[in-house]
């Protein structure tokens, strides 16, 4: 009875596993088409003919190599920001004793409540008040700031259940604030900071309107917006763009790969208290 129960519960996780593949094989297949094949040919088939050559055409001619690394580096920095700073929020709130901390926690928990796109408006004036519109630096403060509320969120209970033994008796042999931060507390939280690495990484490869709204050089813009220089007045070049779709998932698929593990232990860890 047992065996019949396993045989059918991978059963059903290998039709999940197959409908969460099946649009990636599909992503694949349709990047090595030309606009004939995508409108003639029925969505499931293979090319006849592999248009290997749409990435290339991307990489280069479309400026892909460009919008790639702007996206490696706003995602990198933005990540690195907000993990540094939320620790140091978590560190404070769950380790320090201070007034108004919980009127602390509960103003950044309202940042998960304000909608982006109401946002936009009062940013971009912002931005345009102190020179910061058409510049990286807006790209990146503004995933920083939108992420630290779910960033905190998620360290919260990890921080809650770590001992506080070890930090004595850091405090005994004369260690500072800043010394038990930064050697004892953030290497304990390794787990969990990789789980919110990997969720704030993905938001900010995927995120299109603060990009959209607050860059306009071509030499800034990122993959997701980029895209659209292979959408024409007239035409549009079907291949190329599955081709760029492609190539902007596959950093998230081996990321996710990467750090799978990490992210189950740090929800994990992160689930339980005491």
């Amino acid at each position: 009875m047992q065996k019949a129960s396993k045989g059918i519960l991978y059963a059903i996780l290998a039709i999940v596993a197959v409908f969460q593949i099946f649009p990636i094989v599909w992503l694949f297949l349709f990047s090595l088409k030309n606009n004939q094949e995508v409108f003639n040919m029925s969505p499931f088939s293979i090319p006849t003919d592999p248009k290997w050559e749409n990435y290339a055409k991307v990489w280069t001619e479309g400026n892909i190599s460009q919008y790639f690394l702007n996206s490696v580096v706003y995602t990198v920095a933005a990540v690195i920001l907000t993990v540094i700073l939320a620790s140091m929020v978590t560190f404070a709130i769950t380790r320090m004793k201070w007034k108004m901390s919980n009127l602390a926690l509960g103003l950044f928990m309202v940042g998960l409540m304000i909608p982006v796109h109401s946002t936009l408006i009062p940013l971009f004036s912002t931005f345009t008040a102190i020179n910061l519109v058409d510049n990286p630096l807006s790209v990146i403060l503004s995933y920083t700031a939108f992420n630290l509320p779910i960033t905190i969120m998620i360290l919260l209970g990890f921080y809650q259940a770590l001992p506080r033994e070890v930090e004595e008796a850091a405090v005994m042999d004369g260690a500072s604030l800043n010394r038990i931060f930064f050697r004892i507390t953030l290497p304990m939280t390794s787990p969990v900071i990789a789980t919110a690495a990997i969720i704030n990484m993905i938001y900010n490869w995927n995120e299109f309107v603060f990009v959209n709204t607050f860059i306009s050089s071509d030499q800034y813009k990122t993959l997701t917006v980029g895209i659209q220089n292979f959408i024409g007045q007239y035409t549009t070049d079907w291949g190329a763009i599955g081709a760029t779709l492609m190539i902007s998932i596959l950093p998230i698929l081996l990321a996710f790969l990467i750090l799978s593990n990490r992210i189950v232990e740090g929800i994990a860890s992160g689930s339980v208290k005491g």
